[in-house]
């Protein structure tokens, strides 16, 4: 009994949760999360694909783009094994350190994918604010170490959060209320003092995620400050337009994660179901949203795109 009482943390073994109350429908519930997989995956690696290959879309806009769909895809597969796994086979045992790692990567994927629409959003800006200088501010190198800072970035955010989670000890029940390792998941079910995580996590969100959400709008307002002092309504219109994309990559980024938030922070009244509903489809809704957005909504992806589907059935 005291064994069970105080778990080191390199014996624990965690169950992950499917959908409560469901888990008579798991497979039937697996189809559009199936869907949905394969949508993400193909998606962004045929966007991928057509800007690696195309070399009219070697361009920083484009680069960024691949940046976006790369994470896209690290996010995807970050979950893919584990609610897959639950759905199909009730596997739901996963290890300490398998956890961590899945965490790890999760928030990685996810703090740069903050960090790329960040980047995106200051591309526009120069792109808009200063035309004729944009390929000399933004060339391969400058974006080459945009890309690193942003790995880097992240990578040293998240480390001590996810590390400090080897110093608890879990003495309560090991079920996880997700289908994936979430921090705050994790740390509830530990019978040790969780306060020097709690500032840890929230440092670490508050000076990436947050930091970003807060200097994406100042970035558009001096893109909007730039475009009205645009002359032509016809340039102000297309000066605009180039925008859309971005601004759509961005609400279904900032929105799902303020939503689960909202729902995690007052949404208690709720059935567990619909908790875990949106958590499992906020990390799919960028992924998925993406590649459609930006083939829909950009002429040059979109025009790569369909050559490429072209050229495969020839």
């Amino acid at each position: 009994m005291s064994n069970l009482q105080n778990t080191t943390s390199s014996s624990v073994i965690f169950l992950l949760t499917g959908v409560p109350g469901l888990e008579a429908f798991h497979t039937w519930i697996s189809i559009p999360f199936c869907f949905l997989y394969a949508t993400a995956l193909s998606g962004n690696s045929l966007v991928l694909f057509a800007i690696v290959t195309q070399p009219s879309l070697h361009e920083p806009m484009y680069y960024f783009l691949s940046m976006l769909s790369t994470t896209d895809l690290g996010l995807s597969v970050s979950t893919l094994v584990t609610m897959l796994g639950i759905f199909w086979f009730n596997a739901r045992e996963i290890s300490f350190n398998a956890c961590l790692s899945q965490m790890f990567f999760i928030k990685l994927f996810t703090v740069m994918e903050s960090s790329v629409l960040l980047a995106m959003a200051f591309d526009r800006f120069v792109a808009i604010s200063d035309p004729l200088r944009y390929a000399i501010i933004l060339t391969d190198s400058r974006i080459t170490q945009i890309g690193v800072a942003i790995v880097i970035r992240g990578t040293l955010t998240l480390t001590p959060m996810v590390a400090l989670l080897t110093r608890l000890s879990y003495c309560r029940s090991h079920v996880l209320h997700h289908s994936y390792c979430f921090h705050p998941d994790v740390m509830k079910l530990s019978c040790t003092d969780t306060r020097i995580n709690n500032v840890v996590g929230l440092t670490a969100m508050i000076s990436t995620v947050g930091v970003d959400s807060v200097l994406i709008p100042f970035s558009y307002i001096l893109i909007i400050k730039t475009i009205l002092r645009i002359a032509s309504p016809e340039e102000r219109k297309k000066a605009f337009s180039t925008c859309i994309s971005h601004i759509g990559a961005v609400a279904i980024f900032y929105i799902p994660l303020i939503s689960l938030s909202f729902v995690h922070r007052f949404g208690k009244w709720a059935p567990p179901y619909v908790h875990t509903m949106i958590a499992n489809t906020y990390l799919l809704i960028p992924p998925v949203m993406n590649p459609i957005i930006y083939s829909v909504k950009t002429k040059q992806i979109r025009r790569a795109v369909i050559k490429i589907l072209h050229s495969k059935d020839t």
